[in-house]
């Protein structure tokens, strides 16, 4: 037996993307978004090289290698390029991971000011996390998708999503400072990265659920164009092919 639909509903393309990735932001005044929005993931942690250090240390505290260090380093020389003498403001995760990357990218005097943001903390999993149970949860995981499946004592991807979209609106907001610098900066975490996209450019859940993580201290950047629209220079890369606007009724059928 299958749960099935023996119809496509299409998606109101007013509020989906087209294929090119393109957006445009609300605008609250006469003000505009920055002409650029990098977002960069955090160099490789200590747990990213050894998971077992979840045992015993709180993810937040959780430091950078020296490998993930020297990525920082690199992407930070990529970045000063781009920029171009340009100020950034940062907006930061608090987890140690995250301030660390920044502090390696070494903008010095190109930053406008940091701004410390929880709502772009990693995904909660657990509090101290035991190996066995984590990785019984990310087998469930795989199986109920990953936007929706909730960790115990953690947080589902759905979670974060609705954190990033009330961050969204702070950013809406202090873009209207006629101070605001033309570029901004989000120091942050692979799957918060994507969701802040799927966000942005209103990416479906199907869609999103094909996406992989971009690697440790892989920037990202969303343009913006001459019509106001954003575009992303670099598309995730995926696991399965999907569309932007594929939904659930596009995905595989389940057998129960």
């Amino acid at each position: 037996m299958y749960l099935s639909c023996p119809h496509y509903l299409p998606l109101c393309r007013e509020a989906h993307t087209s294929p090119d990735h393109a957006w445009r932001p609300p605008m609250l005044g006469g003000m505009g978004a920055p002409e650029r929005i990098f977002m960069i993931r955090h160099g490789q942690s200590a747990a990213n090289a050894d998971t077992s250090i979840y045992n015993r240390v709180p993810d937040y505290r959780i430091p950078l290698t020296d490998s993930g260090v020297e990525q920082a380093r690199i992407a930070g020389e990529d970045l000063r390029r781009k920029l171009d003498g340009e100020q950034v403001c940062v907006y930061v995760s608090p987890y140690l991971r995250a301030y660390q990357t920044l502090e390696a990218m070494n903008l010095g005097p190109l930053i406008e000011r940091v701004i410390e943001e929880p709502r772009l903390r990693e995904q909660d999993w657990a509090n101290f996390q035991i190996a066995g149970e984590i990785e019984d949860q990310k087998e469930l995981r795989n199986l109920y998708g990953h936007f929706f499946y909730r960790f115990r004592e953690g947080e589902s991807g759905s979670d974060v999503y609705d954190r990033v979209s009330s961050f969204m609106e702070t950013l809406y907001r202090h873009w209207q400072k006629p101070t605001y610098a033309p570029n901004t900066l989000l120091v942050t975490h692979g799957l918060t990265m994507r969701l802040f996209c799927m966000r942005w450019f209103h990416w479906t859940v199907e869609y999103f659920e094909s996406l992989n993580n971009p690697d440790n201290a892989e920037l990202r950047t969303l343009i913006k164009n001459d019509d106001g629209q954003y575009s992303l220079d670099v598309p995730f890369s995926q696991w399965v092919p999907r569309e932007v606007d594929d939904s659930v009724l596009h995905a595989p059928r389940m057998r129960f």
